[in-house]
C-alpha cells in the first residue's frame, strides 16, 4: 500500500527546494561563461541534487552516449517537467521546449540562462528556425533532447511522434537515441503524481511532495543512424523502440497523422 509523506517532511523538502532553485538561478548567471565540460558538470550536479531533495531515485539502463560521440540527439517520451532534470542527471543535454515555459516564473528564467531552445508550437513557420538552431548546437558537439509527442502523458501510453524536429538529426547525420522514461511510486505502480497533465506547476509540485519516494527508470535504446533515413522514418523507429521498452500502446490520432504529413 502506498504511503503519503508527513506534512512536516513536505515542508522541509519544499524549503530545501526553494533554496536549491535560488542557488540554481545564481549559478545560471555565470553558466554561459564556462566551457562545455564544466557546464555539463554544473547542470548534472544541480539536477541530481534536485532529484535527491524530492526523494526521486534514478536508475539507468542501456548504454548512454559518451562525450566522445560528437553529434547526439535524444528523443524521449514526455511525462513531466521532471523529465528534464532526470535526463540532465543521467546525460547532460540541451532541450527543446515550448515557448510558454520561458514565461514561467523562476524556472523560465533558469531555462533561458542554461540555453534551452524554445519553439512556438502554434506557428508552423517556427519549425524551420528551431531546426536551424538545433543543427547549429549539434554541430558544435552539444547534445540536444526533443520530446516528439509535443505534450505529456501519464506514462501508460505513447502519443504519436511528430517528425518535424527530427529534421536537424538528418541534416547533421546525428546519432538518435530513443530514451524511455517511466515513473513508479513506492508501491511499484505507475506514479500518476509525477505526470504533468492539465495542471499548474504549484499543484504538480504538491503532488510530487506528497510521495514518500518516486522511482524513475531511464532506458537508453540502441542509437539510430540518421544519415540514411528521413525524419518520418526516424519518428516511427524511435517511438516504436520506446513503446516496446515501456510495453505501452502508441496512440495515433487522425489529426496527428495529417499534421505529420503536412510537416513533410
Amino acid at each position: 500500500m502506498q504511503k503519503s509523506t508527513p506534512v512536516l517532511l513536505r515542508f522541509i523538502r519544499l524549503m530545501r527546494l526553494l533554496f536549491h532553485v535560488a542557488s540554481g538561478l545564481l549559478q545560471s548567471l555565470v553558466y554561459p561563461y564556462f566551457p562545455l565540460p564544466i557546464q555539463r558538470k554544473m547542470m548534472q550536479r544541480w539536477s541530481g541534487d534536485l532529484l535527491s531533495i524530492l526523494a526521486i531515485r534514478l536508475q539507468c539502463h542501456g548504454r548512454l552516449p559518451t562525450v566522445e560521440i560528437p553529434c547526439v540527439m535524444m528523443a524521449s517520451n514526455h511525462v513531466s517537467w521532471l523529465d528534464v532534470c532526470v535526463l540532465m542527471t543521467a546525460c547532460p543535454t540541451r532541450f527543446v521546449a515550448k515557448a510558454e515555459i520561458s514565461r514561467w516564473p523562476i524556472l523560465g528564467r533558469l531555462s533561458k540562462n542554461v540555453g534551452t531552445l524554445f519553439i512556438e508550437r502554434a506557428k508552423r513557420t517556427d519549425t524551420l528556425r528551431i531546426n536551424r538552431q538545433i543543427s547549429d548546437v549539434l554541430e558544435k558537439g552539444e547534445r540536444v533532447t526533443v520530446f516528439p509527442e509535443g505534450t505529456t502523458t501519464e506514462g501508460t501510453q505513447l502519443n504519436h511522434f511528430h517528425a518535424s524536429l527530427l529534421q536537424s538529426a538528418v541534416i547533421t547525420d546525428a546519432l538518435l537515441y530513443p530514451v524511455a522514461i517511466r515513473y513508479r511510486n513506492s508501491a511499484g505502480e505507475v506514479c500518476q503524481e509525477a505526470a504533468y497533465i492539465e495542471s499548474s506547476l504549484v499543484l504538480s509540485l504538491r503532488r510530487i511532495l506528497s510521495q514518500t519516494r518516486i522511482d524513475v527508470e531511464l532506458t537508453f535504446n540502441s542509437p539510430i543512424l540518421c544519415g540514411t533515413k528521413n525524419r518520418r522514418e526516424l519518428a516511427r523507429l524511435s517511438e516504436q523502440a520506446i513503446a516496446d521498452t515501456l510495453s505501452v500502446p502508441i496512440v495515433h490520432k487522425e489529426a496527428e497523422k495529417l499534421s505529420d504529413l503536412q510537416d513533410g
